[in-house]
């Protein structure tokens, strides 16, 4: 009698869903917010998002045709992903060359290096979003103000750089850091358009709750004690904690990078750990670090303390006590 016993690694449990419809809802969850990003800041915002996905994919599929030589993968939209996420990283003026070079860096440094989807520990968006800004500084810092209004408080620096740069946090109202009328890079200008496709991940059940709101909670946490300890009185105690999550990169990291499936904890108890660390590290490079923004070195920092993380909360196989 044959052996039917097969070895073979995680996972185990198959489900209805596929790696192609779980990245295509995300796309999906992301087009409200290139929508709007197209109406504050025009239509170079679609040329650049549509140059970083033809050049996610275009690299993908020249190295897995042409170095690692094992079954084509770009079909799963994993790359159209990458890109979209790479492009909202960006200003909508940057040039296209260094678009290119974010998106080389993403797919072939970040993602293929290691195995390709499913392997890689750090987020390759992220990872070719931070390597550009520090190759290139000045065109990654340089925004765009916004084709329908202008805001001289804040000169063509994002609410986040006035902020860090002696302006007040109520430089912007609620109702423009909802909506998005304000400069800074495509994806952390329409905080509104991010909790949409939010809600919609959530239905899909693509992603748990777990991972972004413990960020957001964390991250209003500690702008409160830090309100309290500088003097802050009256409203300022809770609009300093809102303005930090509304503004910069807190909802486009915490909802869609954060919660990636290859470089984040498996269970819900070290998504836990995982999202306080975040929203700590990126709060303590906001208010103390040279970067007027953390979002993205916090994800990065804490994608490393993952295998660390699943060690740590790894449940207890079964009858073991």
């Amino acid at each position: 009698m044959a052996n039917k016993l097969i070895v073979a690694p995680a996972p185990h449990v198959q489900t209805a869903q596929s790696t192609a419809r779980i990245m295509r809802d995300v796309v999906i969850a992301l087009m409200p917010a290139l929508v709007v990003s197209t109406v504050v800041f025009g239509w170079n915002v679609l040329f650049v998002t549509l140059l970083s996905v033809l050049s996610c994919v275009g690299f993908e599929y020249l190295i897995q045709k042409f170095l690692v030589r094992g079954p084509l993968t770009v079909c799963n939209w994993s790359a159209v992903v990458t890109g979209v996420l790479l492009a909202f990283n960006l200003p909508a003026t940057i040039p296209w060359w260094i678009v290119v070079m974010g998106a080389f860096v993403a797919i072939a440094v970040a993602k293929m290096t290691f195995g390709g989807l499913g392997k890689n520990p750090f987020n390759p968006a992220l990872v070719g979003r931070v390597f550009l800004l520090i190759a290139y500084p000045v065109q990654m810092t340089s925004f765009p103000m916004p084709v329908n209004g202008a805001f001289d408080a804040l000169s063509g620096a994002t609410p986040l750089a006035a902020v860090k740069h002696g302006a007040g946090f109520d430089v912007l109202g609620l109702q423009d850091l909802l909506l998005g009328n304000m400069p800074g890079s495509l994806g952390e200008v329409a905080a509104a358009a991010l909790l949409c496709g939010f809600v919609y991940l959530l239905w899909r059940r693509v992603i748990t709750w777990h991972t972004p709101v413990v960020i957001f909670l964390t991250m209003a946490l500690f702008a409160f004690v830090v309100a309290l300890a500088t003097g802050m009185t009256g409203a300022a105690l809770w609009q300093f904690p809102l303005f930090h999550i509304l503004a910069g990169g807190a909802m486009l990291g915490a909802i869609y990078m954060a919660t990636d499936y290859s470089t984040s904890p498996m269970t819900v108890r070290g998504c836990v750990i995982y999202a306080v660390g975040i929203g700590a590290i990126t709060m303590c490079i906001r208010l103390w670090g040279a970067y007027p923004e953390g979002m993205s070195f916090a994800i990065l920092i804490m994608n490393a303390c993952v295998p660390l993380i699943n060690k740590y909360v790894k449940p207890k196989r079964f009858g073991v006590k």
